[in-house]
């Protein structure tokens, strides 16, 4: 008896975009995240940026950047606001 393939294995296979070609969904970092995570410089707590593209320290104003929608909480990464304004 032969059965028929079920439709993922008749579909075409996936087809991933070139990186100049996909739409960037812009997605916030849960509150209970922000919750829990800290400032690894000073251990003070963190906020969201009003533009969602890092997390900001309110004690040494280090600003962590989100790649891929992962906060990179690496010291090294990190870029000062006064850096920033210049």
């Amino acid at each position: 008896m032969i059965f028929p393939l079920p439709p993922a294995f008749t579909r075409p296979p996936y087809v991933k975009l070139p990186h100049s070609q996909r739409k960037v969904i812009p997605m916030a970092i849960s509150q209970e995240l922000l919750e829990i995570l800290a400032c690894p410089a000073c251990k003070a707590k963190v906020e969201l940026k009003p533009d969602e593209s890092g997390l900001k320290c309110v004690e040494c104003k280090r600003v962590y950047p989100i790649r891929d929608d992962i906060p990179v909480m690496l010291v090294d990464e990190a870029t000062r606001e006064d850096d920033q304004a210049r």
